[in-house]
């Protein structure tokens, strides 16, 4: 049997129960037995991308742009929330604590940044890429401290809670769903800064995954918008419907981490 995950967005544990609901109603539509399996940290996403039986499991756009032989996408999630203007995008949110003096992202600068795993692009590459505009000729760092990986963007949220980091990034639909889910604890965050939009992590089968199989898949992810049965579950999950993205739009996100690489600057700091 084919698996599905959604650990990358699994906010909370109601979050992780429509996110398999909705698994759910997709291998049904599809006719597509899907076993829908946890993976949970500290277990590393790695291990799970390079399963062969993968049907429809969330990947970071960073390392998919990398990957050799590449997973096949199946589709891109279209968050709901304004900002995304109904497109299956995303952006990187740099969160400080709510009752913190820091106003802007510059106010942070010279204090403590955390970071997620290397091969985030929201918890690292686009971090790093977009502190890169702000560094002068002659400033090697921004911050005294750069502290990582904290691997999880709960472990973020909990490292600028707990004063262990002043600032962190925070994937925008994590952050989002959060603010849905769990609002106590998004109240004690505030975006100072945000990072431009990218293509959001797209769902994607193994390699060796039968191209018939996740065509039948898109297809019913595309039509999940307008089923009635689908309708209550992307709205807990904010979410717009689903989107057929060319794996080459990926691309730009290797070329980010070569642009920050070429002037030497390895982490975000």
């Amino acid at each position: 049997m084919l698996i599905a995950n959604a650990r990358m967005y699994a906010v909370t544990p109601k979050v992780r129960d429509a996110w398999r609901a909705l698994f759910g109603w997709l291998g049904h539509h599809a006719d597509i037995p899907l076993n829908y399996i946890d993976h949970a940290a500290p277990a590393p996403l790695e291990a799970l991308w390079a399963r062969d039986d993968l049907a429809a499991t969330f990947m970071c756009g960073y390392p998919f742009a990398m990957a050799a032989p590449k997973p096949r996408i199946v589709a891109a999630p279209i968050p709901s929330p304004p900002r995304c203007r109904g497109a299956a995008v995303y952006c990187t949110d740099f969160v400080v604590r709510a009752d913190s003096p820091y106003q802007t992202l510059g106010d942070t600068f010279g204090d403590r940044i955390g970071w997620t795993v290397s091969h985030s692009q929201s918890g690292f590459n686009a971090v790093r890429r977009h502190l890169l505009d702000y560094r002068s000729e002659g400033a090697k760092r921004l911050y005294t401290q750069s502290i990582g990986p904290l691997v999880t963007p709960r472990k973020v949220i909990q490292s600028v809670l707990d004063r262990m980091i002043d600032v962190g990034p925070l994937d925008s639909f994590v952050h989002d769903l959060l603010i849905r889910h769990e609002p106590d604890t998004a109240a004690q965050l505030r975006t100072v800064e945000s990072t431009a939009m990218a293509p959001i992590p797209p769902l994607i089968a193994s390699p060796s995954t039968p191209l018939e199989t996740v065509e039948r898949l898109r297809r019913s992810l595309l039509a999940a918008s307008t089923d009635p049965d689908a309708a209550p579950i992307l709205e807990d999950l904010l979410l717009a419907g689903f989107a057929a993205i060319d794996p080459a739009d990926y691309d730009r996100l290797v070329t980010q981490a070569h642009e920050a690489e070429v002037t030497g600057y390895s982490l975000p700091a």
